[in-house]
């Protein structure tokens, strides 16, 4: 029987509030259930285990992410939206360490395939690298830039990698001036004929 007041998207919520306190990594049923003052029996109800609870925080912190990202481009095109995509990326992982931090696991390929937040970032991603005439595979190889250039500078901006003097804003405006380059003279893949 499942405790009142306790739902699973509480539970979930509860799990965010968490993974931001005190990393992602400790995010475990004991943990919430302490913080609820139950046992963990009675989250077991909401959760199946640790591995379903970590996988709805990843897909509620995901799609609080990509609501930012789309509000944040939204009209917008070419550098302006490159710009705005990844400043709202950057405030959201900077603000939202855990729940960040989850966006990162790799989730069942059959829950990705059912997924309506995964299927409107692959959409709005896409849709902004579209803006600078890309196609596949151009754009599964724009995404892996992008991805893998806005995480290590967060991961490194958050855990307190940059130690040089220089302004860190003023690193991160280049390094999206950059991308953009990058972006608008894409070695484009040339199509084979057979």
């Amino acid at each position: 029987m499942a405790r009142a007041g306790l739902t699973t998207a509480r539970v979930v919520e509860a799990a965010a509030e968490l993974a931001d306190e005190v990393g992602f990594e400790k995010v475990t049923v004991t943990a919430l259930a302490r913080r609820f003052g139950v046992k963990d029996a009675s989250l077991y109800s909401h959760v199946k285990n640790v591995r379903e609870l970590r996988t709805r925080l990843a897909l509620l912190a995901g799609g609080e992410m990509i609501e930012r990202i789309e509000l944040a481009v939204a009209g917008r095109a070419g550098k302006d939206a490159l710009v705005s995509f990844a400043d709202a990326y950057r405030e959201y992982a900077l603000k939202h360490p855990g729940r960040y931090a989850a966006t990162q696991i790799r989730v069942d390929p059959a829950v990705v395939a059912e997924s309506e937040v995964l299927r409107r970032t692959a959409e709005v991603t896409y849709g902004m690298l579209r803006g600078y005439g890309l196609s596949e595979p151009d754009l599964t190889d724009a995404v892996r830039l992008l991805r893998s250039t806005f995480h290590g500078y967060c991961h490194l901006e958050s855990s307190g990698g940059f130690g040089h003097p220089r302004n860190v804003q003023t690193s991160w405006d280049k390094a999206v001036d950059a991308l953009h380059i990058a972006l608008e003279h894409w070695p484009r893949e040339e199509k084979k004929h057979v």
